[in-house]
């Protein structure tokens, strides 16, 4: 049966893969910034920001839209979700995308700016950890390894794989993962470190999930931690590692394990953050943001990511109206 599961659950994900890495391509490229970039941003230029996790997810809705309305002019970027929230609590962005719920710090902030906002969830997210596809000893890694190795006193005392697992070789090991500005670095360290941004520094922290993904892909000694959909664009270079539970059982993130909860502790929710005067002052905003969740239940499931029930993605439609 186990056997079985892990077979079951490699073909959702190649098959995910697939389907991300074709779905996604256009978002990733830009292939609507050249349009967008002929036009001058105006009063009603919509700007969204933040994690990079989500951006892809964004950029697509937004591509969506504006095939059908050319009017609208939406420009998507990322530079992490807590550099996301600065800005928008400055007000200098009218979607700020997240992949963590804002801090009281945060809150504090934007109240401090007059800005008040929308807090919409969006979807689910696991945390992958990927090694290189030449790595042919690490096959799982438990919450245990992971904190071993990412603590800050790691540092000084974990430098090669031996250093994680006896039988592992004693090669020097090379660490990749989100930065400070990064809602996932934020989540990763508070699950496996036990305290939000706090880990070793010793390692190549993007807030580029693709560069990330190119990185590891050419280190064989390679292991690093992003959002699921970053794995899904890259599946064919990179080696997905399960997590190992507390009866020895290897978990992979998977749409089934997001939602049965067994991918743990490196599943986590997903959100739209969105600027109320700008939900009143720009007309396309809020047609866009009903598009946007009326639409995503028919095609996130092509983006490795885990949609939210039908009755959440209502209740968050009946606020917009």
């Amino acid at each position: 049966m186990k056997t079985a599961t892990v077979a079951y659950s490699k073909l959702i994900w190649r098959f995910g893969c697939l389907a991300a890495s074709a779905f996604l391509i256009t978002g990733l490229t830009g292939c609507n910034d050249k349009a967008a970039g002929e036009r001058a941003i105006t009063q009603d230029t919509i700007i969204a920001d933040g994690s990079s996790t989500v951006f892809p997810i964004t950029k697509e809705a937004a591509r969506r839209y504006m095939q059908k309305n050319d009017n609208a002019d939406i420009r998507t970027s990322f530079s992490g979700t807590t550099a996301g929230f600065l800005l928008f609590c400055k007000g200098k962005s009218d979607i700020s995308n997240a992949s963590r719920a804002m801090s009281a710090a945060e809150t504090a902030d934007c109240k401090s700016n007059n800005i008040e906002y929308l807090a919409l969830p969006l979807a689910m997210d696991s945390i992958a950890i990927v090694v290189n596809p030449k790595n042919k000893w690490a096959d799982s890694v438990s919450v245990m390894e992971l904190n071993k190795l990412w603590r800050p006193s790691a540092e000084a005392n974990v430098k090669t794989w031996k250093d994680i697992r006896d039988d592992w070789p004693d090669q020097a090991i090379t660490l990749y993962g989100r930065g400070k500005n990064s809602g996932t670095y934020d989540y990763f360290t508070q699950e496996i470190v036990g305290q939000a941004r706090s880990s070793r520094h010793d390692y190549t922290a993007s807030e580029d999930e693709e560069f990330l993904a190119n990185s590891i892909a050419d280190d064989v000694n390679a292991i690093g931690f992003f959002g699921i959909g970053a794995y899904h664009r890259h599946w064919n270079e990179l080696k997905l590692l399960p997590l190992r539970n507390a009866s020895n059982e290897a978990i992979y993130p998977s749409l089934a394990t997001v939602k049965d909860g067994s991918y743990t502790p490196l599943t986590r929710p997903l959100y739209l953050y969105i600027n109320m005067a700008s939900l009143s002052s720009k007309k396309q905003l809020k047609p866009f943001l009903q598009d946007y969740y009326q639409r995503l239940p028919s095609w996130i499931h092509f983006t490795g990511y885990m949609p939210l029930d039908d009755a959440q993605y209502q209740r968050t439609l009946n606020k917009l109206n």
